[in-house]
């Protein structure tokens, strides 16, 4: 289980004050300065706890998985009104009329929540502080996928972004963040977290693939400081710095090359769907 007292995840001392995310993404940075590293990013619909304002920039925590940073406060709104449908498109845009020629407002990316306000034009769906968003690219709160390893594969070729959790930019965590809670389970945001609570362990510390047979599709491998999902037994899905992007190799060459630079897998685990589908996680109730 993730620790709580870790200052990623502690909460701010102080009052807060609920706002929501209103623009396609935001940063979560840890300064409040425009060129502060990125932590995280909370996407469009998320709600945020706000604890206190430093120029431009608000000291928030991240309802959805307890992430502490610095977000532009013009990218946040009050008060919170209730999500009604996601994203369920790799990526779309919210136009600014019922209409594909009209100018988009900003562009959503997959697992993004959006307000439907209840007004329909054709294929249309009006979302408050969106737009209009077309609705094959929208689904139901309660609609789930089965496949994380399906998910994230359709990320493929999506750059590497530290910080990063949208189809224009992502890092190693954050793909399997939005894959897995695409299929209703809710990881923790950075790999050494997700290591010390996704599911069970089928394998520690391996220098070599000779364990390939107990491994499945939908696995996670862990690194020292780096993950990725197997698509097969033996063939690795990872966003990474080698390539600077999302690609998918066999999970031998990943193993070597990586070993290389931050040493041997630490871990193996698997996540089962059906027993965490729907669950708050303990950490994020704790």
């Amino acid at each position: 289980m993730p620790d709580l007292t870790d200052k990623r995840l502690a909460r701010p001392p102080g009052q807060a004050v609920p706002f929501q995310v209103t623009v396609g993404a935001v940063a979560i940075r840890e300064t409040p300065a425009p060129d502060g590293l990125v932590s995280t990013f909370a996407l469009h619909g998320e709600v945020v706890d706000v604890f206190r304002e430093e120029g431009e920039f608000a000291l928030v925590q991240c309802q959805r998985d307890r992430y502490v940073g610095w977000a532009l406060m013009e990218a946040l709104s009050a008060p919170v009104r209730p999500v009604t449908h996601k994203v369920s498109a790799l990526r779309t845009y919210a136009f600014s009329e019922a209409d594909l020629k009209s100018s988009p407002h900003f562009m959503l990316s997959l697992g993004a929540r959006v307000v439907a306000t209840g007004r329909q034009e054709g294929p249309w769906i009006e979302c408050a502080r969106a737009g209009w968003v077309h609705e094959g690219h929208l689904a139901g709160l309660d609609v789930y996928e089965d496949d994380p390893a399906a998910v994230a594969f359709r990320f493929l070729g999506s750059p590497y972004l530290w910080g990063g959790r949208e189809s224009l930019g992502l890092d190693c965590s954050g793909l399997l963040q939005q894959a897995f809670e695409a299929c209703c389970v809710l990881l923790p945001r950075d790999s050494d977290m997700q290591m010390a609570w996704a599911g069970a362990e089928v394998s520690g510390p391996e220098t070599d693939c000779n364990a390939l047979k107990r491994f499945c599709r939908g696995d996670i491998v862990f690194w020292e400081g780096h993950a990725g999902i197997l698509t097969a037994p033996d063939t690795l899905l990872h966003a990474n710095a080698h390539h600077m992007a999302v690609a998918e190799e066999p999970l031998a060459e990943a193993v070597e090359r990586i070993g290389k630079i931050v040493g041997p897998v630490l871990s193996v685990r698997r996540i089962d769907l059906a027993a965490g589908r729907g669950k708050r996680p303990a950490w994020l109730t704790a």
